[in-house]
């Protein structure tokens, strides 16, 4: 297994749901995106917003060197379809150091396959492994066993011996 690292924005908590779960399960280490300007009453329009234009808002990021890590698993919420911003400016501020992402997002209900490929434009390469998950899943607890399979994936894929497939589990393809 290679060395793996979790990095959430979570607004809501959901995303800090997975995380944890991810990072308790493996004892993955785990890192957050924060914004420097804290979201008020007008949340929905500047999240709207950043969502609409692609903005790339100030954020402070706690956790270790991601140039550490084999991989790094981007969990992050989808607004308006897109992946949020403050994930956005996440992935831009250190896509040098990122050198093997994952990513699982967190929707309302359609846009989860957007994140990977916005990542991936910013990046110029593709992450290797995607899910996503809608926040009904996370809510009523039926996410964690998908998962914690995606999970065991991405350890194999890690593994110095074995040999990394691109893929993605999708709630779409889930039966």
């Amino acid at each position: 297994m290679g060395k793996i690292l979790v990095v959430t924005y979570s607004f809501t908590g959901t995303g800090a749901r997975l995380t944890e779960l991810l990072c308790r399960s493996r004892d993955w280490a785990s890192a957050q995106v924060v914004e420097r300007r804290p979201r008020k009453s007008w949340i929905t329009l500047r999240c709207a917003l950043e969502s609409l234009f692609r903005l790339k808002p100030p954020i402070l990021y706690k956790g270790p060197d991601p140039a550490d890590f084999d991989l790094v698993v981007l969990v992050a919420p989808i607004w308006l379809t897109r992946l949020a911003s403050p994930m956005r400016s996440f992935v831009a501020s250190f896509r040098g150091s990122l050198r093997k992402v994952a990513v699982v997002s967190v929707m309302g209900g359609k846009g989860g396959q957007n994140a990977p490929a916005e990542i991936g434009g910013i990046l110029d390469r593709a992450p290797f492994m995607s899910t996503s998950f809608t926040m009904r899943e996370v809510d009523d607890g039926s996410y964690a066993p998908r998962l914690l399979a995606f999970a065991a994936a991405l350890d194999a894929a890690t593994d110095p011996g074995g040999e990394m497939r691109p893929f993605v589990l999708s709630p779409e393809t889930a039966g």
